[in-house]
């Protein structure tokens, strides 16, 4: 409600961006031009198709991949981030492991919840 009511208010003299993974593409459909995103560092394609299809006003399409993202969106804020978005993307190879004070590690209790997620995303 809050966004829906900054985008009539502003109207196209502001660009509105979503900063929140879960309410994005409800943001973007309401108008807003896209998403700032944690979920897209470890899903790119997927959150880029996403806010592609809800600018485009397939809420359909958009609300598919929305759902495919859910527990991911979650995943990555089980620690503070970016924690386990370095975590998911060490786990999958994609950067080297280590991470530098003042952050720490993902606890390990949370390592299931994370690839579970990622893999309920095809990521």
């Amino acid at each position: 409600a809050r966004g829906r009511d900054l985008i009539e208010r502003c109207g196209e003299a502001i660009a509105i961006y979503s900063g929140d993974d879960p309410t994005a593409m409800e943001l973007i459909l309401a108008g807003g031009h896209g998403n700032i995103s944690v979920t897209s560092n470890v899903a790119p394609a997927l959150m880029a198709e996403l806010c592609r299809l809800a600018l485009a006003g397939d809420r359909a399409g958009a609300q598919a991949i929305n759902e495919r993202l859910t527990a991911l969106n979650k995943a990555l804020f089980l620690e503070a981030n970016p924690i386990p978005v370095k975590w998911a993307l060490q786990h999958r190879g994609l950067i080297e492991e280590g991470i530098r004070l003042p952050l720490t590690v993902l606890d390990e209790q949370y390592h299931a919840a994370v690839v579970t997620a990622m893999e309920a995303a095809g990521v």
